[in-house]
C-alpha cells in the first residue's frame, strides 16, 4: 500500500484538488484517492466511504467489497498503476488496501458542464433544437436516445500523451463499410500529439491536404449526426468540444441544411436552387465583372456602357484594384461581425457596410456598380456557410486570372477550380460523388431532395433482388 500511495502522491503532487481519504474496512486500512472537482463529494461519502466503514461482516476479498459493500453501478479493477492514475484523472475513485495487492475503481463523476442548448452555428426554422455540448458522455447520450439499435457502436481511444483526451469513433455496424471504419481508426491511432483540445486535430489527419474546401464534415446537431450514421458514415466525438466530425463528406452537402428534412419538399428544393445560384454569384460574378470591364466591354449594351463610364468617372484606380479594395473591405466587415459579441457584431456589420459603401463612393475609391457587384457577391457567401471561406479565396483567384487574361483567364481559372474539386478525396471517396465515379454509397440525397420514403428506405440487398426475380 505504501508503495502505491507513494506512486500516486508523486504523480499528483502540487495539486490541491486531489484528496486522500483513509478508512478502516473489513480488509484493514484503505485509502480512497479522488479529485474532488471531478467527483461528487457527497456521493463519495454516502456510497463509497460509508459502506466501507459500516459493512465488515462476511467480507474477505476484493470481490466481496465490490459485490457486497459498494452499492454503485460501475466498479472494477485497474490493470496497473498507470491505468489507476487514468481513472483518477477521469473522475473515478481509486481504493487501495493495506493488505491487498489489487485496487478497485468506482465511478463517481460529477463534472461541471453546459446544459444542452440550441446550436448557434446551425439555426433551423423547423426541427429539433438540441445541440451537442462539451461533455463527451452527454454527446453519446444524445445520439443513443435517437438510435435504439445494438449495431450502434462507440469505440473510445485515448489520444494525447499529456492530455489523454477521449476520442470516440461511432458508426452503425453493417451500414458503415469496414474499410472506412478501419481507415478512420488507423488515422486516429497514428496521432502522436502531446495534447488534443478540439476536433480540428482529428480533422487535420482525415482531411485532404492542400485545399481550402472541407473534405471532412462537422456538425453541432445530434439529429444530423444520426442521419449521417444511417447513411453509412463514421462519426468522431472528441471530449471537450461540441462539434462532431462525420466522414466522408461530399461537395453536394455544402448546399444541404439541417432543416431540409423537416420542411416541405418543394420549398426545400427552391431554397437549394437559390444556394446553387448564390454559389455561382459568390465565386464567379466578380471575375466576370473584371474580365468584361477590362477587356470585353464591347459585350456590354451601349446604354449600360455609358452609365458605367459615368459611374467610374473620377475613380483613380484600375478596375482590378477597385474590386480588390472593396472585396477586402467586405472581408474585414464580415470577420469583425463574426468575432464580436453577437448583439454588437450584427449592428456593427450593418453600420460599417452602409458607411464604408457611401464613403468609398464619395471619396472616389470605387464606383457604385463595383460596390453593388461585390456586395451581392459577399451576401451570397452567407447562403452557403459551410464553404464561405473556400469561395472567398477562389473568387479572388478567379478575379486575378480575369484581370490578366480577360475571359480566357476566367475560363482557365474555372477549369482549374473544377479540376481541383475533381481531384479531391474524402476518406477514399470522390469529393464530387456521385459525379464522375462508379463507387457506390448509401448517400441518396443529391442536388434536390426527393421523397423521404426514398431517402429512408431500406437498401435492398442483391440476394433479395435475386429471390424476387426467382
Amino acid at each position: 500500500m505504501e508503495k502505491k500511495l507513494k506512486f500516486f502522491k508523486d504523480r499528483l503532487k502540487d495539486s490541491f484538488d486531489v484528496k486522500y481519504r483513509e478508512v478502516d474496512t473489513a480488509l484493514g486500512k484503505a485509502t480512497c484517492i479522488f479529485i474532488d472537482v471531478l467527483c461528487g463529494t457527497s456521493f463519495v461519502s454516502e456510497y463509497i466511504v460509508k459502506p466501507l466503514v459500516l459493512e465488515k461482516e462476511h467480507v474477505f476479498t476484493l470481490k466481496d467489497i465490490c459485490c457486497k459493500v459498494l452499492s454503485i453501478n460501475t466498479v472494477g479493477y485497474p490493470k496497473d498503476d498507470e491505468d489507476a492514475l487514468l481513472h483518477i484523472l477521469s473522475g473515478d475513485v481509486i481504493i487501495i488496501f493495506e493488505n491487498e495487492k489489487g485496487m478497485i475503481y468506482c465511478e463517481a463523476k460529477n463534472i461541471a458542464s453546459r446544459g444542452v442548448g440550441i446550436p448557434v452555428t446551425e439555426s433551423v426554422l423547423k426541427g429539433p433544437r438540441e445541440g451537442f455540448t462539451e461533455l463527451f458522455v452527454d454527446n453519446v447520450a444524445l445520439i443513443r436516445k435517437r438510435v435504439k439499435n445494438s449495431d450502434l457502436k462507440f469505440e473510445a481511444i485515448y489520444v494525447g500523451e499529456k492530455s489523454k483526451t477521449v476520442v470516440c469513433v461511432t458508426y452503425i455496424q453493417g451500414l458503415a463499410p469496414k474499410e472506412l471504419i478501419d481507415y478512420v481508426r488507423s488515422k486516429i491511432k497514428e496521432l502522436d500529439y502531446q495534447f488534443i483540445l478540439d476536433t480540428n486535430y482529428i480533422e487535420d489527419k482525415l482531411r485532404y491536404k492542400n485545399t481550402v474546401f472541407d473534405t471532412v464534415g462537422y456538425t453541432e446537431k445530434p439529429d444530423e449526426t444520426v442521419a449521417k450514421l444511417m447513411e453509412g458514415r463514421v462519426g468522431v466525438i472528441v471530449d471537450g468540444t461540441p462539434f462532431v466530425i462525420t466522414t466522408p463528406f461530399f461537395f453536394l452537402e455544402n448546399f444541404h441544411m439541417p432543416d431540409d428534412y423537416y420542411l416541405n419538399k418543394y420549398f426545400v428544393n427552391f431554397t437549394r436552387t437559390l444556394r446553387w445560384i448564390a454559389f455561382f454569384i459568390a465565386t464567379f460574378m466578380p471575375g466576370i465583372y473584371v474580365a468584361t470591364i477590362c477587356y470585353h466591354y464591347s459585350m456590354i449594351p451601349s446604354l449600360f456602357v455609358f452609365r458605367l463610364a459615368v459611374s467610374r468617372a473620377g475613380v483613380p484606380f484600375p478596375t482590378i484594384i477597385e474590386v480588390l479594395i472593396m472585396m477586402t473591405f467586405f472581408q474585414l466587415i464580415k470577420e469583425a461581425g463574426l468575432r464580436l459579441p453577437q448583439p454588437i457584431g450584427t449592428a456593427m456589420s450593418i453600420v460599417a457596410a452602409l458607411i464604408l459603401g457611401d464613403a468609398a463612393v464619395g471619396a472616389g475609391l470605387a464606383s457604385r456598380i463595383t460596390i453593388l457587384v461585390i456586395a451581392i457577391s459577399a451576401l451570397s457567401y452567407f447562403l452557403i456557410p459551410k464553404s464561405y471561406g473556400a469561395m472567398s479565396i477562389w473568387s479572388i483567384i478567379i478575379v486575378l486570372f480575369s484581370a490578366f487574361l480577360g475571359l480566357p483567364g476566367f475560363f482557365a481559372a474555372t477549369l482549374l477550380l473544377v479540376t481541383h474539386l475533381a481531384n479531391l478525396k474524402s476518406s477514399g471517396y470522390s469529393y464530387l460523388f456521385p459525379i464522375g465515379t462508379a463507387k457506390e454509397y448509401k448517400f441518396k440525397d443529391l442536388v434536390f431532395r426527393g421523397n423521404l420514403d426514398n431517402i429512408s428506405k431500406k437498401v435492398i440487398e442483391e440476394d433479395d433482388i435475386d429471390e424476387k426475380k426467382l
